[in-house]
């Protein structure tokens, strides 16, 4: 009876609006994993049974009533329900079009904007791309040469009409893509690369430094490195929004010149990894050596191929061809304690750093408890004679302290960073939301994003909205007593932490930025009353969370 609905379910879902609908489904979806394949194989088999049509150029873009929108939107149906593949020929068209339309557009335009977008789709089609897994096929290969050419065009018509070219970054991401897939094939050319960063002094890139030297760096492993770090995983999707090439090189630009000189990105954070390694590239030497480039290896299910040594450098050399060079620090995830191959995964990794410097200096690890942190290091350190391990990074901030439990003693231990991330909580930490209702996460009247919905379980697991309105009133109190913002306070408690050597702050890169207000964390110092009032605010509620959740990292498995 799969298709049985009864009879007032039925009249109800005929009758509910839009908005409503795609609320409910939002719930259905996020009880599991269950629910969520079943969602996916429906939507899957109606796009293949009524696939999108290829409309006309001149109606796609139609001045007066303009179909691309629609036509996109059925194309982000198809990468998005994991039929990436049946994307590429809808991708290749769209761009085709553009110059087939004799489309002409300004600067900060709206059509401009809906092309950034487009080629932000394209980023996020490959990597829907690469975690479906399609045979390599010629047809697959052509797809992907289609849409690098298609994309070319653009290019050159853009060019060639002194226009603005927002298409750099999906090509990087299609050559990326099928050297990936292909790599014995002959690779596609990457495309020129013309957009420099737009810094006034690259003779002195750290202005700040010489006044907050002392608070901003520490030591982590072989490297010297600020105690932010700047985060990429919005690039993991369009919902914090879309830049073009140069937009991104322009942000990171600014960041440096703030002495913001560390990245924190992964590699399945979109082209996160591609958009650094360019900029590094553009950077002057003197400037280049200066950046740390942190990325990760994660592994969320049982890899298809033998584990080996070729396996474990073949990962690190993807990285760094990726980053254009070498990774400062490589932080590693593995699914599942039980499959113990990570622990030879994590000794090679330790070997490599030592025998292939040029590829990775460091080596840390991406959300492991403390139990499974102590039994890779007593692994590594039996297996080498040495730790060998710098770094874990998880999730740590006011309303999941779960590191204060077990893992900041481990990491003491075997002298290993905390790297966090999450500080903030997606942004509820910040003084918008103070005196605000709970917002309903499954609408899409708040726009939330989704580091917000994921978060707003955390706030709810750890209290109730009513809890997290005393804590933000807390903070905003202090934070009027040292003239700085809301989040500097919540950001510095967590670096006054034990073990915590580096929070980790999201970056929209070109779509907006918080420069100057983080920098403010380097002039505070909490004082005595200050932490014994947030400590006696949350840590006496870190245990609820630990056994709603689990110890550190336990949510991603």
């Amino acid at each position: 009876m799969s298709g049985h609905v009864s009879t007032m379910d039925d009249v109800l879902i005929a009758q509910l609006p839009p908005l409503i609908l795609r609320s409910a489904l939002r719930a259905l979806v996020s009880q599991g994993r269950a629910s969520q394949a079943i969602f996916v194989d429906h939507v899957q088999r109606r796009l293949r049974a009524s696939p999108p049509s290829f409309i006309p150029p001149a109606e796609l873009f139609n001045h007066d009533a303009p179909k691309a929108p629609q036509f996109l939107a059925s194309v982000r149906c198809m990468f998005s329900s994991k039929i990436a593949a049946e994307s590429l020929p809808y991708l290749s068209y769209f761009f085709t079009s553009i110059a087939q339309a004799r489309l002409l557009w300004a600067s900060e335009s709206e059509l401009e904007t809906m092309l950034i977008r487009a080629c932000g789709d394209v980023v996020q089609a490959m990597q829907a791309l690469k975690e479906s897994r399609p045979s390599r096929t010629e047809e697959l290969q052509r797809g992907l040469l289609e849409l690098q050419r298609a994309l070319l065009t653009c290019d050159t018509y853009s060019l060639e009409k002194g226009l603005s070219r927002p298409f750099t970054r999906a090509r990087v991401q299609v050559t990326d893509a099928y050297s990936w897939f292909f790599p014995n094939k002959a690779l596609l050319d990457i495309p020129e690369y013309h957009v420099g960063p737009q810094i006034s002094n690259w003779d002195n890139p750290r202005p700040n430094a010489g006044t907050i030297a002392t608070s901003l760096y520490t030591s982590l492993g072989t490297m010297k490195i600020p105690r932010l770090f700047n985060g990429l995983w919005q690039l993991s999707s369009p919902a914090w929004g879309s830049a073009t090439s140069k937009q991104q090189n322009a942000a990171l630009g600014r960041l440096v010149e703030a002495g913001l000189v560390a990245t924190d990105m992964a590699d399945h954070y979109g082209d996160a990894e591609l958009v650094y390694g360019l900029f590094r590239a553009s950077l002057p030497p003197a400037v280049a050596t200066t950046v740390v480039a942190a990325t990760k290896w994660c592994i969320f299910r049982q890899p298809e191929i033998d584990i080996s040594r070729q396996f474990v450098m073949e990962a690190v050399q993807e990285r760094s061809r990726r980053l254009g060079g070498r990774i400062e620090l490589l932080q590693f995830h593995w699914y599942d304690y039980s499959n113990k191959d990570y622990l030879f995964i994590l000794s090679e990794l330790v070997k490599i750093s030592r025998s292939h410097p040029e590829l990775v200096s460091n080596i840390g690890l991406c959300n492991f408890d403390a139990v499974h942190t102590e039994e890779a290091c007593l692994h590594i350190l039996s297996e080498i004679g040495e730790v060998g391990l710098v770094s874990n990074q998880v999730q740590y901030s006011l309303i999941d302290s779960r590191p204060s439990i077990q893992l900041a003693e481990v990491c003491n231990k075997y002298q290993l960073k905390i790297l966090t991330y999450g500080s903030l909580c997606g942004g509820f930490i910040a003084e918008k939301w103070l005196g605000v209702e709970a917002p309903d996460i499954y609408s899409e009247s708040l726009q939330l994003t989704p580091s917000q919905r994921k978060y707003f379980d955390m706030i709810t697991t750890w209290a109730s909205w009513s809890d997290f309105q005393s804590l933000l009133q807390r903070l905003k109190h202090i934070a009027d007593k040292h003239h700085v913002d809301l989040t500097n306070v919540a950001t510095r408690w967590v670096l006054d932490r034990p073990a915590v050597a580096v929070v980790i702050v999201g970056t929209r890169l070109g779509v907006s930025e918080h420069i100057e207000s983080n920098l403010k964390v380097f002039s505070l110092q909490l004082d005595e009353n200050d932490m014994k009032s947030l400590d006696n605010l949350v840590l006496k509620r870190a245990e609820k969370v630990y056994k709603s959740i689990g110890d550190c990292g336990n949510e991603y498995r």
